[in-house]
């Protein structure tokens, strides 16, 4: 039979990740004994931190700007549903990770937005397909690592959690089962769940984020299966409004190729044009932006009877925006790209409702003449995103897919990082960063604050409220 070794440390963290790493490192600089249980066993395991384009802001702001300004943008995107502490946290404290961060011999550059003053480098953004080795996270992951070891601390590959374990009340470890021996404990001073999303998990998925797991692209490294999730809520944990997912909206042509994985966007040309479903009719605000409209495609009936449409003017234009634009790339690495002199041959080209779609156009382009884009059904704002009209052939149809990135709902924590109860009460011992968190992303709004910065600072704030006790 085989042993079930006991592990025993101060800090126990669940996740080896950029929050969890960040967690452990300030940990052990505060002389605490820390272990880290990564449940993938490659040297270089494969997380949703190893692929990051890694790019830090806060709402689409500079993470430099006035703490006041970035709060209150936070309340913002999220529609006033993040807890004000957390907002104020990751407001006031995202360039303290940054510089933490620094401290540690993380490097950065300056990225191609006004708004992204730190950009990991090497940087991670490539032409196609999962490119990482030698690049931003994966280089950060392992300065991490190396950091670690030289203060004693160590990540544990192969081991994954399955149970919290608590004793008087107060979490005080877990168990779990190693890729090779078996079993295992661990009797731990704080336990940290740093296992990032649920979003590679169509059992937890499927409802809050989409109807139909099987017609979303995982974006990501398909490793958030949300044990951490499950494990809280077992041990009495509150959760979060698990609805909303940071991601895009990507080719179709993407669910079998990753040469179209994770980029190119349609992010920039459905936010100037439309986009339809089967039917050939608008559901969603395109004004909105990309991840809002991605969510709106995961909850449709079918999340596979998407198009995005535009014109010549759009595709030009706005299809050449950004890093690495779908024109000419999407083409030319296989993805869908229909096009046609008329309205009528477009919608046939693809398999759209022809005389919902050309009513449909007709009545969108009236809307951007007149001004009376609110008016439309649904409305179409204009304050993120300038609409454009649909006139000049040829016309394009690019089928699309909703592209997920990390799921926003999770673990309910304070401002400190502490696992909340549905008392509103603190759940002793236990801990919960990046995005294994909810309460700042995600609900009803499906407001987008930032990966990187609410796992960079959420990790830091851990630690010390971990050291300060």
């Amino acid at each position: 039979m085989a042993d079930t070794p006991t592990l025993a440390c101060d800090v126990a963290i669940i996740g080896g990740g950029i929050s969890g790493m960040i967690a452990a490192l300030r940990s052990a600089q505060g002389g605490r004994s820390v272990l880290v249980f990564e449940k993938t066993s490659d040297d270089r395991y494969v997380c949703n931190s190893r692929l990051t384009a890694g790019i830090w802001h806060c709402g689409q702001m500079d993470i430099q700007t006035d703490p006041a300004a970035l709060a209150e943008r936070i309340m913002q995107v999220t529609g006033g549903n993040a807890r004000t502490d957390l907002a104020q946290a990751v407001a006031k404290d995202g360039i303290r990770a940054v510089r933490f961060m620094q401290s540690v011999g993380i490097r950065f550059i300056k990225g191609p937005m006004d708004y992204q003053s730190f950009m990991l480098s090497p940087p991670t953004i490539t032409p196609q397909g999962r490119q990482w080795e030698g690049r931003g996270g994966d280089v950060m992951l392992r300065t991490f690592e190396a950091e670690l070891n030289k203060l004693g601390g160590k990540i544990l590959r192969g081991h994954r959690a399955i149970e919290l374990t608590k004793r008087d009340g107060r979490v005080c470890g877990f168990t779990g089962e190693r890729a090779v021996g078996g079993g295992f404990s661990v009797n731990a001073t704080s336990v940290v769940i740093a296992d990032g999303g649920f979003q590679a998990n169509p059992e937890l998925t499927r409802g809050p984020v989409t109807s139909d797991p099987n017609g979303i692209l995982q974006r990501n490294a398909a490793t958030g299966m949300g044990d951490g999730l499950k494990m809280a809520r077992q041990a009495g944990a509150a959760i979060s409004d698990l609805r909303g997912f940071y991601g895009h909206v990507q080719s179709r042509n993407a669910l079998q190729s990753d040469k179209l994985w994770p980029y190119t966007w349609l992010d920039f040309i459905l936010a100037a044009g439309m986009i339809v479903g089967a039917d050939g009719r608008r559901f969603a605000d395109e004004g909105q932006g990309g991840v809002h409209v991605a969510n709106a495609i995961a909850v449709r009936p079918d999340p596979l009877d998407t198009t995005v449409i535009c014109d010549e003017r759009i595709w030009a234009e706005r299809g050449t925006f950004n890093i690495l634009p779908p024109n000419p790339r999407l083409e030319q690495n296989g993805g869908t790209v229909l096009r046609a002199d008329t309205l009528e041959h477009l919608a046939d080209r693809a398999g759209l409702d022809r005389a919902s779609l050309v009513a449909q156009v007709r009545a969108y382009n009236e809307a951007v003449r007149g001004g009376t884009l609110g008016s439309l059904s649904p409305a179409r704002s204009t304050h993120k995103f300038e609409a454009f009209a649909i006139e000049k052939a040829p016309f394009y149809a690019f089928p699309a897919v909703a592209g997920v990135t990390y799921t926003m709902g999770g673990i309910l924590v304070d401002a400190d990082t502490h696992v909340q109860t549905p008392e509103g009460t603190s759940l002793p011992g236990l801990y919960a960063v990046g995005c294994a968190t909810g309460g700042l992303e995600g609900g009803e709004h499906k407001g987008y604050v930032g990966g990187l910065v609410k796992s960079s600072v959420t990790g830091l704030r851990c630690a010390e409220a971990i050291l300060a006790k």
